[in-house]
């Protein structure tokens, strides 16, 4: 078993690295930091999105383990005194060795087009458009089709796995991994007698696409997952549904409703 593990960089994460790669290596498991089959996240869910972004050219290749130090882990299946356990189910070697169940995750795909060029990207959570001066005016498209004109802070559209996040701070839905969707939420619209927007979330399938436009010259912030991006010459947006999906290796049973559950209600 080849391995890859990334801390918070707080000093109990730091241990609890130094810990796993220890036991690891009992357990006759290799740190591959190029190649791995398994990348263990410990910390929460901001270092998970590290990780997936520092591995984001190989994510058809390996699968994901979140260990959580903090208060919330929605991706972390395991607590910190559950080292040992993990390491054992993992290497396979030990007293409970066990096959992972490798689940995947829809993830958000978006082609950014400036004046001074374009770039491609891959968002786990969200992807955000927010105003960097006032309120934004843009343009939103749903297969080529224009939809609306969006006058206010910006809009935030969120993977399945990612609408109980920011998404569901906006008063989006959130909604079941194994629907391959993405989700459109109104950052504080404006709506009276001259503007109107649809005011509600929107869901849109894999198959459908939608693009924002910038319709006046405006400073804007972009930000996909953690990684921000100033833009002042945007042209559009376009997001969909990405071909590629996130893998999670599931060691034991974790519901995605208990993960819920357990992240905002007990």
């Amino acid at each position: 078993m080849r391995y890859y593990v990334l801390d918070r960089g707080d000093d109990l994460s730091v241990e609890l690295s130094r810990q796993f790669q220890k036991l690891a290596s009992e357990r006759g498991m290799q740190l591959d930091a190029d190649n791995p089959e398994i990348v263990v996240s410990i910390g929460g869910d901001g270092t998970m999105l590290h990780a997936f972004h520092m591995f984001i050219d190989r994510i058809s290749s390996l699968a994901f383990v979140g260990v959580h130090t903090g208060h919330l882990g929605f991706y972390a299946d395991w607590k910190a005194d559950e080292l040992p356990l993990l390491v054992d189910y993992m290497s396979g070697t030990g007293k409970n060795p066990n096959k992972p169940r490798i689940v995947r995750y829809p993830l958000l795909e978006l082609e950014i087009h400036k004046k001074t060029g374009s770039s491609a990207h891959i968002a786990l959570n969200e992807f955000t458009l927010k105003g960097v001066d006032g309120t934004v005016v843009i343009q939103v498209d749903i297969n080529d089709v224009t939809f609306e004109m969006f006058r206010g802070d910006g809009l935030c559209l969120s993977t399945p796995s990612g609408s109980t996040a920011y998404n569901k701070s906006l008063g989006g839905a959130m909604v079941h991994p194994s629907i391959e969707a993405l989700q459109i939420a109104e950052i504080a619209s404006i709506n009276n007698r001259v503007f109107r927007t649809m005011g509600s979330p929107l869901l849109l399938p894999k198959h459908h696409h939608c693009d924002i436009f910038s319709r006046k010259e405006q400073r804007l912030m972009l930000t996909v997952d953690h990684l921000n991006i100033p833009v002042d010459d945007l042209v559009s947006v376009r997001c969909q549904v990405s071909s590629q999906q996130v893998s999670f290796a599931r060691y034991r049973p974790f519901p995605f409703w208990n993960r819920v559950r357990e992240s905002f209600l007990v």
